[in-house]
């Protein structure tokens, strides 16, 4: 089960993610992130991972669909706080050339 915290300040946006991110996540993230899209003010989005304890190849698909939903909105993604497993999947796929990767 997924859990999804959004939070917006001045023109940051982010989503915290907790628990599972695979396939079953994908209905709830992407009603988490549409409105940030939508939203003009939002200039960046911010995933938090940190208290993610799974995450699939899916995920990985549902990210980059999100990145480029956001490069055609004008906005940027960053991931934070991967660590663990989440950060050695990120790191095999090579998201680091992909998306901006904060710790």
């Amino acid at each position: 089960m997924i859990q999804i915290s959004t939070y917006v300040h001045d023109d940051r946006a982010r989503l915290d993610i907790t628990g599972r991110f695979d396939f079953n996540g994908r209905k709830a993230i992407r009603e988490a992130y549409d409105p940030l899209l939508d939203d003009k003010g939002v200039r960046s989005i911010e995933i938090g991972l940190d208290k993610v304890e799974y995450i699939d190849s899916s995920a990985l698909g549902i990210l980059l669909l999100l990145r480029d939903r956001a490069a055609e909105a004008g906005k940027k993604i960053v991931l934070c706080r991967a660590t663990g497993t989440v950060q050695k999947v990120l790191a095999v796929a090579n998201f680091e050339r992909l998306f901006e990767i904060r710790s």
